[in-house]
């Protein structure tokens, strides 16, 4: 059972590597390292959690092409994914950049966390403050001096 489990493990792992079909593939393997670090920063619009270099929807197929025709016309990485940017938006890109209309993505998360933070250091100090000792009913007080 653990071999078959081994080997299903190693196909499940060497299948973003088939993503990339053959015919995609450029002869030059300059252009195609290029197209291959590229196509690792985009997102399939698709799967949206996968790059489409790993991902095997239509849609990442044709951005692949896409890619390699840019890079094939001669346009720099750069022009390559600003086109890519252009014509789908900033959503294809894996990573967002920081500009004026993306920094609540940067700083919402940490700005959360450390304004939780400080809310539950206040409302601890507050229930370390709070606790009095009540007082005693008369039939307790008399079962305390029994005892």
């Amino acid at each position: 059972m653990r071999p078959l489990l081994a080997l299903l493990m190693l196909v499940w792992l060497a299948l973003p590597a088939v993503a990339v079909n053959p015919d995609e593939m450029l002869s030059d393997p300059a252009l195609e390292a290029r197209a291959r670090a590229i196509s690792e920063g985009l997102r399939c619009l698709v799967c949206q959690n996968q790059s489409i270099d790993d991902s095997d929807a239509d849609l990442a197929h044709e951005l692949r092409v896409i890619v390699r025709e840019r890079l094939t016309a001669g346009d720099t990485d750069a022009e390559v994914t600003q086109y890519l940017v252009d014509r789908y938006g900033e959503f294809v890109l894996l990573k967002p950049v920081l500009a004026p209309h993306t920094v609540i993505l940067w700083v919402a998360a940490p700005a959360i966390l450390i304004i939780g933070g400080i809310v539950l250091v206040i409302v601890a100090r507050r229930r370390r403050g709070v606790v009095t000792e009540a007082a005693l009913t008369a039939d307790e007080q008399k079962a305390l001096d029994e005892l």
